[in-house]
């Protein structure tokens, strides 16, 4: 009998299991900063927009409905600085890590086609490529790749702000980073999922900047061709059981992703949708739940940092990125011993040994917790 199944690597983080066992020993239980699944309720708007739009016989719309798609638009160019977003040029998805995932085989990539994602860089983007038959090359500098590749590169990734390292590009990075990629003919797609969630200089509640969007006129230059933004309202607006996503950009690549994805019935709630489109239109919330991860951020980077992590980056999103100066699952492992669970470097590429990723996304009890380990050792 054939064997059945994609070739694909084990699921990284189940590696994760006799360090969970390790840290669930702990007599005050586990504090559990591995993985980031938001903790914090669902905005009571978003609730009742989804009860309100349960009664839902019929089919929903892939490209969605006019208000959703309004609202995205909208939600483009008020947070995001991208005036030429308009309805026609955005699309509800099923989270965002699906449209990672099938975006190289959704516009077509196969054998002999590059992938470019960031060196440092969330596994599912060499995923994609696989599923697609492409190959993915890690690369953060596209003049860094030799002339074969760069005459095969179809798709360039960018992750700004990064996952796992908290790392942002500026406005004038994006826009070279834009212009050599336009130069090779590639489409660039920008995951933007933690854009929000800028601290230091990139926290408008401080007075820093907003984090730029590759959609941005000052990075596009008012024209959208061959650029996607991929953002997702998880983090937010706590909507990770929601899938509540979307990916907005050039419209012909848009119309194009619409028509594959009604032959494969890839199509958001219509609840969801309309609960997306409350969300979009209150900002106020989203300010309510930053509150909340600078408050945790704020107790938790001084206490990694006396207790021996030297934090790398993270400029934004919900991770302190770092290293205690040992190898990956040294670290790990003494973490699980504090009844700590954080994330291996390793899982995001070979650039990730010796590092851990410390998320914000417990709750304020389990942040303390961690806190009061720490300082104890």
């Amino acid at each position: 009998m054939p064997d059945f199944g994609l070739s694909l690597p084990d699921y990284p983080w189940n590696a994760l299991a006799p360090y969970r066992e390790r840290a669930a020993a702990h007599p005050d239980g586990t504090v559990d900063l591995s993985i980031g699944t938001p903790v914090d309720p669902t905005p009571d708007i978003v609730r009742r927009a989804l009860a309100d739009a349960a009664d839902a016989p019929g089919y929903p719309t892939t490209q969605g409905t006019a208000e959703v798609r309004q609202a995205i638009a909208q939600w483009y160019r008020r947070r995001r600085g991208a005036d030429s977003v308009d309805e026609s040029s955005v699309m509800p998805t099923v989270g965002s890590k699906e449209l990672v995932a099938w975006l190289p085989f959704l516009l077509g990539l196969g054998e002999g086609d590059v992938v470019v994602r960031p060196v440092v860089a969330y596994p599912t983007y060499d995923i994609g490529a696989t599923l697609a038959g492409a190959r993915a090359v890690a690369a953060d500098d596209l003049s860094a790749l030799d002339a074969e590749t760069r005459s095969r590169v179809k798709l360039v990734w960018i992750n700004s702000p990064g996952n796992p390292t908290g790392s942002v590009r500026d406005a004038e990075s994006l826009s070279r980073f834009v212009a050599e990629a336009r130069d090779l003919g590639a489409v660039v797609a920008s995951d933007e999922c933690y854009a929000e969630l800028g601290w230091g200089d990139w926290d408008e509640a401080r007075g820093g900047r907003a984090v730029p969007s590759v959609l941005d006129t000052t990075v596009s230059g008012g024209d959208l061709t061959g650029l996607l933004s991929v953002y997702s309202l998880s983090k937010q607006s706590n909507l990770a059981g929601y899938r509540a996503a979307f990916v907005a950009g050039d419209p012909g690549i848009i119309a194009n992703l619409i028509n594959s994805r009604k032959h494969a019935g890839m199509i958001v709630p219509r609840p969801v949708q309309d609960a997306m489109t409350v969300a979009l239109g209150d900002d106020a919330h989203v300010r309510e739940q930053k509150d909340r991860y600078r408050r945790r951020r704020e107790a938790l980077k001084p206490a990694v940092e006396d207790y021996g992590m030297r934090i790398e980056d993270s400029e934004a999103g919900l991770y302190l990125w770092g290293t205690m100066g040992e190898d990956t699952w040294t670290s790990v492992g003494r973490f699980a011993d504090l009844g700590i669970v954080v994330g291996p470097g390793v899982f995001y590429g070979d650039h990730g040994q010796g590092r851990i990723r410390i998320s914000l996304t417990a709750t304020d009890e389990r942040i303390d917790a961690a806190v009061r380990r720490l300082a104890r050792g």
